[in-house]
């Protein structure tokens, strides 16, 4: 049972994470101090260290309480499709995650953009940052175990896949994911995550703009090839056109 204390410190924490937040998007990233955020409470900078111990621990607890929100964002998704569907719950997931990061690029930033000083995971034992982004990850990967069981998708002999590669595949389906699957599914695996979130980077950090004014058309149309490589059925989104993915974008916004 929480007692009072448990329950106001939970309330501070909540709020200092919040102050955070809010100076991320409207500052960047490099802008979120504990000056600036004791500043924002009116409270004094090492009055927020009864809270978190330095500014990377505040800085990775940030990017926890984010990476849970995407988690949730993109599972809520999965829960509006029918649990047989396995396209619907592909092209979901994949939708969601690119409105998201259109919707919140500061905090997209933040989490898959060039480090933050204090963000390494590496500094210290897996916390509460490196568990949070744990859980998004499963959510695509438990997604692809579920493709690979219910209905095997072709993928490459192990001879069929380059020695270099093979071995760094191997550590990390070993040292990573530890889950029990055939080198060629973690390699397509791999394939499919790089393709969906380097297209979804480059749209949201603005590269793609020196050719389109609209990135919807061709990140479907990435949607649409990766579909049957892992033997599913690709179907358009709902609404019509760009301008309806695109009022989706708007919606999350607000």
């Amino acid at each position: 049972m929480t007692t009072r204390r448990d329950r106001v410190r939970a309330a501070t924490v909540r709020e200092i994470s919040e102050t955070a937040r809010r100076i991320l998007v409207q500052e960047g990233a490099e802008a979120v101090t504990l000056r600036a955020i004791a500043r924002a409470m009116g409270m004094t900078a090492p009055a927020l260290y009864r809270y978190f111990g330095s500014h990377g621990e505040l800085l990775r607890y940030l990017v926890g309480d984010i990476f849970t929100e995407l988690t949730d964002e993109l599972r809520a998704g999965m829960h509006e499709v029918g649990h047989a569907d396995l396209s619907g719950k592909f092209l979901v997931v994949s939708r969601r995650f690119r409105l998201w990061a259109l919707a919140h690029p500061r905090e997209y930033a933040l989490l898959f953009g060039t480090p933050v000083r204090g963000t390494s995971y590496e500094e210290e034992d897996p916390d509460f940052a490196e568990e949070c982004a744990r859980e998004f990850g499963w959510t695509f990967m438990s997604l692809f175990m579920e493709l690979w069981r219910k209905r095997p998708f072709p993928v490459p002999a192990d001879d069929e896949i380059d020695p270099a590669l093979y071995a760094q595949l191997v550590r990390y389906r070993e040292e990573v994911l530890d889950v029990d699957l055939p080198i060629g599914v973690i390699q397509q695996f791999l394939a499919c995550w790089i393709r969906l979130q380097g297209g979804v980077s480059l749209e949201v950090f603005g590269h793609l703009d020196f050719a389109l004014d609209d990135a919807a058309p061709m990140f479907e149309l990435m949607l649409s090839e990766i579909a049957p490589v892992l033997g599913l059925t690709y179907t358009p989104p709902k609404t019509e056109g760009a301008e309806g993915a695109d009022e989706g974008v708007e919606g999350a916004k607000g």
